[in-house]
């Protein structure tokens, strides 16, 4: 089993930043790709960022330029830091861990969630 902890979300005014952290543990490897997602109230759950085994990210067009996904050299925590952040950015941020060869969105471990808050 994958375990996978967040923090770092919680109350920020428009334009402010925020940096939010996802450790993995438990039976992980450190050959894996990570994401984070975000679910905005009302809305279907989207990728906002994706870091691949390989070093490569993929960001949603729609945070493209305002997020930065990395991760730590043992490959076990991964970061997503975001500026200039509006209040439509307001929703649940979700970590999510695969150690598949090809990255699949049908085939994740997921973590529990973190708040993001952004008041107007």
């Amino acid at each position: 089993q994958v375990q996978l902890v967040e923090s770092g979300g919680g109350l920020v005014q428009a334009g402010g930043s925020l940096r939010l952290s996802c450790a993995a543990s438990g039976a992980i490897s450190s050959i894996n790709h990570m994401a984070w997602y975000r679910q905005a109230p009302g809305k279907q759950r989207e990728l906002a960022a994706l870091i691949t085994r390989y070093g490569t990210t993929h960001y949603s067009d729609s945070l493209k330029g305002r997020i930065t996904i990395s991760r730590d050299n043992a490959k076990t925590t991964v970061y997503l830091q975001m500026v200039s952040l509006k209040p439509e950015d307001t929703g649940v941020y979700y970590c999510t861990y695969t150690d598949r060869t090809i990255w699949s969105p049908r085939e994740l471990y997921w973590g529990q969630g973190t708040q993001v808050t952004v008041s107007s």
